[in-house]
């Protein structure tokens, strides 16, 4: 099983490389985050070139079905994010 790495191991792994509080790490992180959030919904998309690019599109509302009951229902639309990596990441983490 992978194992997922969390907003506080990135605060502690740049805190160790440079001169800086783990405060002053964490605002910088969370700043960061912040913009990219931003980004995102504002502008529908965030390029973070030789590593990928995120995506905001609309969906459209839909018919579902509840697989309890086997009604028919209507599911909302609503926005997806998705993430494409770029050529260079895929090609690091698939090399041939």
């Amino acid at each position: 099983m992978s194992r997922t790495l969390t907003k506080a191991e990135i605060v502690d792994t740049i805190y160790d490389k440079v001169d800086r509080s783990r405060g002053e790490v964490k605002k910088v992180v969370e700043s960061l985050l912040s913009i990219m959030k931003t980004a995102v919904k504002r502008d529908h998309a965030l390029l973070i070139s030789g590593f990928g690019k995120f995506e905001a599109y609309p969906k459209k509302a839909r018919k579902g079905r509840n697989p309890q009951t086997s009604e028919t229902i209507t599911l909302d639309p609503r926005k997806v994010v998705v993430f494409r990596l770029s050529k260079k990441f895929r090609a690091e983490i698939n090399p041939q």
